[in-house]
Parts: C-alpha cells; structure tokens; sequence
C-alpha cells in the first residue's frame, strides 16, 4: 500500500467527456480516473473497464461520463490509520480515494500489485496516433503511419530503408529470404538466443550451424564463428543478446573475408550502439521485434532495416504475396503476408518519438539496481564496460549462482515479483541439438546462471531492496 498525490492526470468532471477520461487514463497509467464536480466534491470513479463497456453498448466517445460514473463504497478520511486503510483492500479494491470532511480529494491509497518483468510505456503521443489511424479507417496494412513508422524508425538506426512486418521472427524469415538462403546452405547463429533465430532459418530449408557465446559478452564468439565456416556456409545471424552488442568488427571482418551475408538479431537492442553506430546498421539486413516486451512497442510487430535500395524492394514485394508493384495481382515469386497494420504503425510512431526518453529511464533504473546489488557478492550485473560497445537496458540481467537460481526466481514469485531464467542454449534442446557440431560449453554456464529482472517504469527501490534480500540469500522477515 502507497499513498499518492493528487495529480490533475487523476480528475475528472462529469460533464467530461469519455474521450477525455481516456486520455486522463493513458497519463496516469492507473485504469482509473477519479470524477468531482465543479465544487470540487467527490462523486465517485470511471474506469477503463467503464469505457470499454459503455462502447460495446453503442455508446460513442463524445458521451459526457456523467451516466458511466460509479459511486465508490469504500474510501478512507484524512485522519484515518494506515492499518485501518490496508484492511479495506481486496481482490477487486486496489484504489481507495481520501477525502475530507468536506468530501473533496487530498490523495488516494493504492495497493501495489504484482511487479511484471516488463510493462509496455504508452502514455505519449500512442493513443492519439492510434486515434486518428482508426478514424482515418485505414486499419490494415496501408498509411500514412506504416510510411512514418519506416522512416523514422530506419532514420533512427543509421540505416537508409525500413520494411515494416508483423512480427520479430519473420523479419529474420524475410531477410534470410530476400538474401537467396535456401536448402542446402549454412547459416551461423549463437547458441544462447531465443528459439525465433535459428527456426527462421530452418523455414528456408538451410542448416543451422549453432557456435559458443564470449563468455564476457554473452553475445556469440568471433573465433568460433570463424571456425564454424565451411564452403557452404553463406550467412551468420549475430545476436545483440540482452541489449549487449555483438563485436560488429570481427564479425564483418570475417563476413567480408568468406563472402558472407550478415543478418543483425536486433530484437533484444533497439538504440544498442557498437564504436558509436547502432546496431542494425552493420550487416546486409537488421531485423527488429516489436513486441509487447521490448524496448520500443508496436504490440507485436517488426522490422527489418537495410541499406540496400535492392533488398528494401526485394523485401517489400516478399512481405505482400510476392505481389508484382507494377501488374496488381501477378504474382512472379512465391511472398507472404508479413504486413504490419496501420494501427500497430502509428503506436511505433509515438513510441519511436520517445526511445530516447524510454531508454535513460531504463539506464537509470539499471543503475539503481547496480548501485543496491553492489555488495553482493555473489550476483554479478551484465557488463557495461566492455571497449567499443554501449548497450541498452532491456531487461536487467545478472548471474548468481546456478544451485541457487531457480530458488531465487521462485522466491521472487512468491512476493509478486516477476523474473525469468535466462534462454536455454538451442544446443540443449533436442530439436535443435544436432546442428551444434561442437560442445557450447561458455553458453551452457552462462544460462544455468541467468536471471533477468523487472525491467519497467513501475519498478521502485523498494521492488530492488526486496529482489536484493531474496539474490543475498538471506532469511526474509
């Protein structure tokens, strides 16, 4: 239980209309907006639930929010005891306005619910991009914001084109497509990634080829990528894993020495920098996820950026049924449908217009938790410090000890704190596990060891105390 201010992102009047409580609700982040009348006395609540009922019952968003108003039962005076207050929460009471005698808001108590792993930041420009596509009724996969989306998401990368899809693994699919890999060919990729990496390869019908990790990185070695390569190997996928760039030097030092494509898994690294250049910029092809977890959302969705005037066509023509651009419904390659919607565009269009923003608080938030863990012994943060490489807050990720692990991850649960093990390594998977020719002995250590933590904006100092008691291993009180 926490008692907040009252902030004007919290008021509303009853001659408001929904529309305007909608916007209330996306600032205050609470699903709930508090409504008085113009002598500033209270009168009851309107909630997101409230809203989406009332337009499921023809209601339009112009309505005045007088009729949705629900009275509120359970509120709390300004001489009332913290205890007495904590007894009047339940499962469906996590807000408790109070008031004064006079029955006008000081502030409201809310009850801290479970704390996510990670929890999507909209409350800029979304809702009103979102808005107008919808009215605009170009909700599928043309628009105005599918083309800003493009541009201002490859302007930011570095990179010339951006070709906008459904989701992060099929942006991988596309490139590897668009760049001729088929049966028969090899394809390089990290053992220690998310399972999307190697099945889009595997969807074209080429061979994975699975290799070890650095061990100070996480991200996949140089050396044993150069002694994976065989004369049909034709790409390899580095991973920025964990917002941690790949060394992008190396990496396109062999590519340029075997003649080989590189395909960037950005998904985990928007805005993630190598020798001052972001990643995605230095391969044939970046591929990005959108999806509710990451850094920048679009709800799912993708993108693969590119230099290549060709491959950005190439790419485009594939993503729409290997549609003809100049003959409508002549089909001459076999494409898909990879498209992302105008919707989904324009929530990237306000989320790209604020990466900057999202990313300091999630350095911020980084280096809080570094400061608290710092004399733990026994927990150890992903680097920072390694040479050429600036990485990205995406999820807070650290080792402990690996017999220790899951105990710490259940105990985190058990307080309603959210957490996950780091990825299993492709190698140990039985699917997967005859395409690693060699034992993957770094990336089998690193993820027996891995936690990542509560990576959001609602993550408090408090929320890190409680995970550093729980990393220490010593008896909660």
């Amino acid at each position: 239980m926490k008692k907040y201010d009252i902030k004007d992102s919290m008021i509303g009047h009853a001659n408001d209309s929904l529309m305007s409580f909608m916007y209330k609700m996306n600032e205050n982040t609470n699903g709930i907006v508090f409504v008085q009348n113009d002598r500033g006395i209270f009168q009851g609540v309107l909630t997101d639930g409230d809203i989406k009922r009332a337009l499921m019952q023809g209601y339009t968003l112009n309505e005045r929010a007088e009729k949705f108003v629900k009275p509120i039962a359970v509120l709390a005076t300004e001489d009332e005891t913290e205890m007495s207050i904590q007894g009047k929460f339940a499962d469906n009471i996590r807000v408790i306005p109070i008031i004064d005698k006079e029955k006008k808001l000081l502030g409201y108590y809310k009850q801290e619910g479970k704390t996510p792993i990670a929890d999507p930041q909209l409350n800029g420009n979304e809702l009103n991009y979102l808005l107008d596509a919808f009215v605009s009724t170009w909700i599928s996969s043309s628009g105005y914001y599918i083309n800003k989306f493009e541009q201002d998401f490859s302007s930011y990368c570095g990179s010339s084109y951006g070709v906008a899809v459904s989701n992060g693994t099929v942006s991988l699919h596309l490139a590897l497509v668009a760049l001729g890999i088929k049966t028969g060919d090899e394809v390089i990729v990290p053992d220690l990634t998310f399972a999307a990496t190697i099945n889009a390869v595997l969807y074209t019908g080429a061979t994975p080829i699975i290799v070890d990790i650095e061990e100070s990185s996480w991200c996949i070695d140089p050396n044993r990528i150069k002694e994976a390569i065989t004369p049909k190997t034709k790409a390899i996928i580095p991973v920025h894993l964990y917002g941690q760039p790949c060394d992008m030097d190396s990496i396109m030092k062999i590519a340029n020495e075997y003649n080989l494509y590189v395909i960037e898994d950005c998904a985990e690294a928007h805005g993630a920098m190598f020798n001052g250049k972001r990643v995605g910029s230095f391969g044939d092809i970046g591929c990005f996820s959108f999806f509710g977890n990451k850094v920048i959302t679009t709800g799912e969705g993708g993108m693969c950026v590119t230099n290549s005037e060709e491959l950005s066509n190439s790419m485009r023509k594939l993503r729409d049924h290997g549609m003809s651009k100049e003959r409508r419904y002549y089909h001459d390659v076999v494409g898909y449908n990879y498209r992302m919607t105008n919707l989904q565009a324009a929530i990237g269009v306000g989320q790209i217009e604020r990466i900057d923003d999202i990313l300091s608080w999630r350095e911020v938030l980084e280096e809080k938790y570094r400061k608290i863990l710092k004399n733990e012994t026994n927990v150890i943060l992903q680097r920072k410090d390694i040479a050429a490489r600036k990485k990205v807050a995406w999820l807070v990720s650290i080792l402990v000890q690996p017999e220790k692990r899951d105990e710490m991850i259940l105990q985190m649960k058990q307080i309603g704190i959210d957490s996950r093990p780091f990825f299993v390594p492709l190698s140990k998977m039985d699917i997967y596990k005859a395409y690693a020719p060699k034992e993957c002995t770094v990336s089998n250590r690193i993820s027996k060891r891995g936690i990542n933590l509560p990576t959001n904006y609602r993550v408090t100092e408090e929320v890190i105390e409680k995970i550093a008691v729980i990393l220490s291993m010593k008896e909660r009180e």
